[in-house]
């Protein structure tokens, strides 16, 4: 009978997979409209952009909106393989396999007896709830590269750090999968393939690293958490403006600068509370390395000075890791990521005019989505420090003067 139900639950996975995914799908190709928002024009435009310049062998040195690391290119360059197809839809369809390898690595060792298929549900209902936008941006293939690292780490630490340095050479935050990784062997094959392939990239290609200088220059974008303190200002008189500025649409005036500087200073504090989480950490399960590696994803996420729609991808991927291991107690934050997603469809592309003019239907969208992920970030940074660190050993009563009553002494 356990077995049927089993068969029965995962059949009932695939074809709801197959049904969002075949949706996605008609959006991003433009058999149906998604929104008045075309969320797809970052591949046609940009990215189309990029793709002529990378293929000459120089990253765009004059586009001040390339702000990722080299390997980001093989992902721009990755419709060449399929070059029957227009490069969009190339893109798009390489995106479509990016999911169908999470859903995969999902599945498979979901139907371990220590593990479930709650990790591959999540990855269902997460990835529609963002709306097309998912296949209209590399960020689920950076995910595919970074799921798979966290699947391999508990038993093949040298692979998960080989595609940890991949993952963090397209775009930066893969590298946070090592922060509850205690295995040396991991570390080593992520410095040595992180130190081969940026090698590789500086040589044959010009300004592999200008995207430093690039992602310095970034401002406060309208959806992030900062950016809440001046869209309510704006009600009360705040002279600043909303400008496409580098690439996103940011707030420029009086006090962003101070805005910003406080968003990288709580980013500071995430990385120190993790430091110290890492220092104290003392039981430690096979789950501990996803649920480490979300909780520290998700800490950066809610403190980066830019929280774009497809940041959401991220969260969602290493949330369905967590879940899938039935000893985990990462169940909560990950239903509170699936809840900010669908109130970030709602907020882009649906409701970015009123965002980007900060009425109060844009407010309140950013501050319901904001605030989960907030609550999601708490909420996990309890619970992995709670599972892994050992209460502090109570501290010895003091000695109690003795009661005894003396003996009466004889007249």
């Amino acid at each position: 009978m356990e077995t049927k139900g089993a068969g029965r639950s995962l059949a009932w996975l695939l074809a709801t997979w197959v049904v969002t995914r075949a949706v996605l799908l008609l959006f991003v190709f433009g058999v149906y409209a998604f929104s008045d928002l075309d969320v797809t024009s970052d591949v046609s435009v940009i990215y189309r952009g990029w793709y002529e310049v990378l293929r000459q062998g120089t990253f765009p040195l004059d586009d001040v909106t390339w702000q990722y690391p080299p390997a980001a290119a093989l992902a721009i360059l990755s419709p060449a393989a399929l070059p029957f197809l227009s490069y969009a839809h190339a893109f798009f369809l390489l995106a479509f396999l990016a999911d169908v390898l999470v859903m995969a690595l999902l599945v498979y060792p979901g139907r371990r007896p220590d593990r479930s298929l709650r990790g591959a549900w999540v990855w269902v209902a997460g990835v529609p709830l963002l709306g097309p936008t998912v296949y209209a941006r590399y960020d689920v293939m950076v995910t595919a590269v970074a799921v798979a690292a966290v699947v391999a780490g508990v038993r093949h630490p040298r692979v998960m750090g080989a595609l940890t340095a991949l993952g963090a050479l397209l775009k930066v935050w893969p590298v946070l999968l090592l922060v509850g990784c205690f295995r040396r062997r991991a570390w080593a094959s992520a410095a040595v393939t992180t130190s081969g392939i940026a090698a590789l990239f500086a040589v044959s290609m010009p300004g592999a690293f200008a995207f430093l200088t690039f992602q310095r220059d970034r401002g406060t974008e309208v959806e992030s958490l900062g950016a809440l303190v001046f869209h309510v200002a704006r009600h009360f008189g705040w002279q600043g403006q909303v400008l496409l500025n580098y690439g996103s649409v940011e707030f420029l005036g009086p006090h962003v600068d101070l805005v910003s500087t406080a968003a990288l200073a709580l980013t500071g504090a995430a990385f120190g509370w993790l430091l110290l989480w890492r220092l104290r950490a003392a039981r430690r399960a096979p789950h501990t390395l996803a649920e480490a590696a979300f909780t520290a994803v998700l800490m950066f996420t809610v403190t980066s000075r830019v929280i774009s729609p497809q940041y959401l991808v991220w969260l969602v991927g290493l949330a369905a890791v967590c879940v899938s291991y039935r000893a985990s107690r990462m169940g909560a934050p990950a239903l509170m990521v699936v809840a900010a997603s669908l109130a970030t469809v709602l907020e882009f592309p649906f409701g970015f005019a009123h965002v980007v003019t900060s009425d109060r239907y844009g407010v309140l969208l950013l501050a319901v989505r904001n605030g989960l992920l907030v609550a999601a970030s708490l909420t996990a940074a309890r619970r992995l420090w709670r599972s892994t660190v050992p209460p502090a050993p109570a501290a010895p009563l003091p000695p109690q003067p003795s009661r005894r009553r003396k003996a009466p002494v004889s007249p």
